[in-house]
């Protein structure tokens, strides 16, 4: 059960953090305001890594900075290992 509701949170997540990568984006190319770099990286921590990951090869966006690759990648296998503890 605890697995369950873990999953829909981090399916929840993705979506909204890979949707957050698209508008950023989209701005970047118009020249309009932006969501900050800690906003984007916060929710991929606290669960979206996978939506960010996605978001990042698919927009092609933050890709050259190395800290964002990293952040989702850890925070990826983070909540793997959590999603397995919770699965026992």
């Amino acid at each position: 059960m605890k697995f369950e509701f873990y999953l829909v949170y981090i399916i929840i997540m993705s979506i909204i953090t890979f949707i957050l990568y698209a508008i950023d984006k989209k701005r970047a190319i118009q020249n309009k305001w932006r969501i900050k770099e800690s906003v984007l990286l916060i929710f991929s921590f606290l669960g979206g890594a996978l939506g960010g990951y996605v978001g990042m090869l698919q927009t092609h966006h933050k890709t050259k900075k190395w800290y964002f690759m990293l952040v989702n990648i850890v925070s990826l296998a983070i909540h793997i290992m959590i999603g397995l503890y919770l699965l026992q």
